[in-house]
């Protein structure tokens, strides 16, 4: 083995890891929310998610934890937006996403945040 792979090797996982921090930093809730399904899977909660972005070049939307009680989780509906100098296309343009998160037999209902509007659903069990 030569002695430059190690340094090498750790330059690339550090580069890797500073990347996905930067991508999870630029990230901006998605503008619109169009319908929320929640159903119980085993163990927790499966949830999905449409909506809407302003514009073209969205990318990597996903559900994130915010918080959850007792009764109640509650996510938030982020994508990462486009570069500032990137064109794009100006229109409503439909995104989606979905996860399964862990849940306890006492939670009912799912709310999920966008940018200009909350939807709250039920669980369906």
């Amino acid at each position: 083995m030569r002695p430059t792979i190690m340094p090498r090797t750790a330059l690339a996982l550090f580069l890797l890891a500073a990347s996905s921090v930067a991508a999870h930093a630029t990230e901006k809730p998605v503008w619109r929310l169009d319908s929320v399904i929640a159903t119980a899977v085993r163990g927790g909660v499966q949830v999905q998610v449409k909506g809407a972005v302003r514009s073209g070049g969205w990318s990597h939307a996903r559900l994130k934890l915010s918080h959850s009680d007792a009764h109640s989780i509650v996510l938030e509906f982020l994508a990462q937006p486009p570069a500032a100098n990137t064109v794009v296309i100006q229109g409503l343009i439909p995104v989606s996403a979905q996860v399964t998160v862990k849940a306890g037999p006492g939670v009912t209902s799912v709310r999920v945040e966008g940018d200009a509007n909350t939807v709250t659903a039920q669980i369906l069990r």
